[in-house]
């Protein structure tokens, strides 16, 4: 078996948890195969006003390559 990774940043208003759940959902909408999605890092987008404006979650999306 080949994987292959790629990497996803998924977004929220609300919380690091529903930027994960946002990469898990697109990456299950759009590829077969995934067999491991790996966290690597977070951060948030600040407003101006020092309030957090966006939950930022990075993470490692490995999926089997098909052979034909």
């Amino acid at each position: 078996m080949v994987s292959k990774i790629i990497t996803l940043v998924g977004e929220s208003p609300n919380s690091w948890e529903e930027a994960t759940t946002n990469i898990i959902r697109e990456a299950q909408n759009s590829l077969r195969g995934i067999t491991r999605i790996r966290v690597t890092e977070f951060d948030v987008k600040m407003k101006d006003d020092g309030h957090v404006d966006t939950f930022r979650v990075k993470a490692e999306v490995s999926f089997k390559v098909e052979s034909r």
